[in-house]
C-alpha cells in the first residue's frame, strides 16, 4: 500500500482503552486521516447503520478495536450479551469492509480464545483443539467467529484481513470498577483505597496461584500499527496459522502481581484470598515467537507500566 499515512483509516472502538492507545499511537506516527465515531454516533451492532456509514466515509484501512469487554464477573454474568454484542461488531464490521472493498482490516481478539488446558506457552495452532473456561466462554467464541470471518474471506475473496490475539491488558483509560474490571486494574483501585481507607487487610478472588500475562496497552498499540504496515493475510493464512499472539512471553501469579501493586501504591496490610471464588484458566501465557521473528517485541517492563497506569488512575479517579 503506497502511501500509507495519507490513507483513510477507520478505528472502531476509539475511547476505549485499547482503541484510544491505537489513535494516540496512529498520531505519533503522523497517521493524519483517521475517522472516529463514538457509540452515540454509530451503534455497531445495527448491520444498515454501520453499512451506510462506509457507503458514505469509504475507509481504504480498518482497525477493530470495539468490543463488549469485561473480566471474570461480567462474562459470567452477561452471557448471552458478550456473545451477541461482540458478534454483531465484529460481523458488520468485515462485511462492510468487503463490500466497500476496504484494503486491510485488522482485528482485534483477546487470548482467552485458547483451550482453557491447553499446553503452555498458547501457541497459535492450539486454536480449536480442546475445550473453552467456561465463565468467558461467550466472549470466547465471538472472538473466535471473527478469526475465522477474517481467514474465510481471504480464502473466499482473497481480503487483506488479518487477526491479532493480545494478551491480558492494562494501563491508561483501563475500566477501575471492581465488578467488571480485569484483574490488574481492579488490583490498583483494591489497595489504593484500601491505603486511603487505613484498611489492614485486602481480599482477592481464588487462591493467587494462577499465573497471567500482562502487557502494557500501549505496547500493543505499537504492535497494531505494525502490523496494519508490515504483515498481510498470506504471511498468516499461507503458513498454516489464522492469527498472531501479541504478548510479552512472560507471566506472574496473581498472587505475586498483587503484592507488587500492593508495593507500588503504598500499601502495608495484610492480603488475603477468598477461596470460593474461581480462579478462572490456571495459566495464559502467550508464545510471541511468531510476531517477534516478524520484527515486533514489547518494550514495557511489568513494574514500569503498573506505575504508569497507577499515576493514571490517581489523576483520574481521585
Amino acid at each position: 500500500m503506497s502511501d500509507l499515512k495519507n490513507k483513510k483509516i477507520y478505528l472502531a472502538g476509539h475511547t476505549g482503552m485499547v482503541g484510544s492507545a491505537i489513535l494516540r499511537e496512529l498520531k505519533t506516527r503522523g497517521y493524519n486521516n483517521i475517522i472516529t465515531k463514538d457509540l452515540s454516533e454509530l451503534d455497531l451492532r445495527n448491520q444498515s447503520t454501520v453499512q451506510n456509514f462506509f457507503e458514505k466515509t469509504k475507509p481504504e484501512l480498518v482497525i477493530i478495536a470495539a468490543a463488549k469487554v469485561g473480566g471474570i464477573l461480567a462474562n459470567n454474568t452477561y452471557r448471552a450479551e458478550f456473545l451477541y454484542d461482540n458478534l454483531m461488531i465484529e460481523v458488520n464490521l468485515i462485511h462492510a469492509s468487503y463490500l466497500n472493498k476496504v484494503e486491510k482490516v485488522v482485528f482485534l481478539g483477546s487470548s482467552c480464545i485458547y483451550p482453557k488446558l491447553a499446553p503452555q506457552p498458547l501457541k497459535e495452532e492450539y486454536l480449536l483443539t480442546d475445550t473453552l473456561e467456561f465463565t468467558n466462554e461467550p466472549y470466547a467464541i465471538a472472538k473466535i467467529t471473527g478469526i475465522k470471518l477474517c481467514e474465510s474471506y481471504y480464502r473466499q475473496y482473497g481480503c487483506n484481513y488479518i487477526s491479532a490475539m493480545p494478551t491480558n491488558l492494562y494501563g491508561p483509560n483501563d475500566n477501575f470498577n471492581l465488578e467488571t474490571s480485569h484483574v490488574l486494574p481492579a488490583l490498583i483501585r483494591k489497595f489504593h483505597e484500601a491505603k486511603i481507607n487505613e484498611k489492614d487487610l485486602v481480599t482477592i478472588w481464588g487462591t493467587g496461584k494462577p499465573l497471567r500475562e500482562f502487557m502494557y496497552v500501549e505496547d500493543l498499540a505499537n504492535a497494531i500499527v505494525f502490523m496494519m504496515e508490515s504483515i498481510d493475510a498470506k504471511d498468516l493464512y499461507e503458513n498454516g496459522i489464522t492469527h498472531l499472539n501479541v504478548g510479552s512471553g512472560k507471566d506472574i501469579t496473581i498472587a505475586d502481581l498483587a503484592k507488587l501493586i500492593s508495593e507500588i501504591v503504598g500499601f502495608n496490610g495484610k492480603i488475603e484470598y477468598d477461596l470460593s471464588k474461581p480462579d478462572g484458566t490456571p495459566r495464559k501465557l502467550m508464545d510471541v515467537t511468531r510476531l517477534n521473528s516478524l520484527g515486533w517485541e514489547y518494550k514495557t517492563e511489568l513494574k514500569d507500566g503498573i506505575v504508569k497506569t497507577y499515576n493514571f488512575f490517581k489523576e483520574k479517579y481521585t
